[in-house]
């Protein structure tokens, strides 16, 4: 996510991931730079995993990864679930402008992973 200089600024920064671990990105997203802490709650590896805000922006935030084999490779499927602050004025932005950018943005981040686990490229990632 290089477009956005999103890294990973403190807990788990580097391999692969354990159920309690946290991680705590910094990313300029909407004319910014934002943090967002989130804590690995479940772990079904190698089939799912799922993470929840410890602190962000948000009011909430869970967002939950699972992989299905299919005939020609892996099918990702993202369900991402967040409440905004600001009641009404919050749900205004999620619905005009914030889900479609969450879309978008969780879509290119799948393309990277896809590129990376289906090429040798995934082996740099873990070393």
């Amino acid at each position: 996510m290089s477009h956005r200089q999103e890294t990973a600024v403190s807990g788990m920064t580097t391999g692969l991931a354990q159920l309690d671990d946290t991680v705590t990105w910094k990313a300029k997203h909407l004319f910014k730079f934002r943090i967002l802490k989130v804590r690995f709650t479940e772990m079904n590896r190698p089939h799912s995993f799922t993470t929840e805000m410890q602190d962000g922006d948000f009011r909430s935030m869970k967002h939950e990864h699972y992989f299905k084999q299919v005939e020609n490779g892996t099918l990702l499927i993202d369900l991402l679930q967040y409440e905004l602050p600001y009641s009404v004025f919050g749900a205004l932005i999620g619905s005009l402008y914030l889900n479609n950018y969450l879309k978008k943005l969780l879509e290119h981040r799948n393309g990277f992973i896809r590129l990376y686990s289906e090429s040798d490229k995934w082996k740099f990632v873990l070393e």
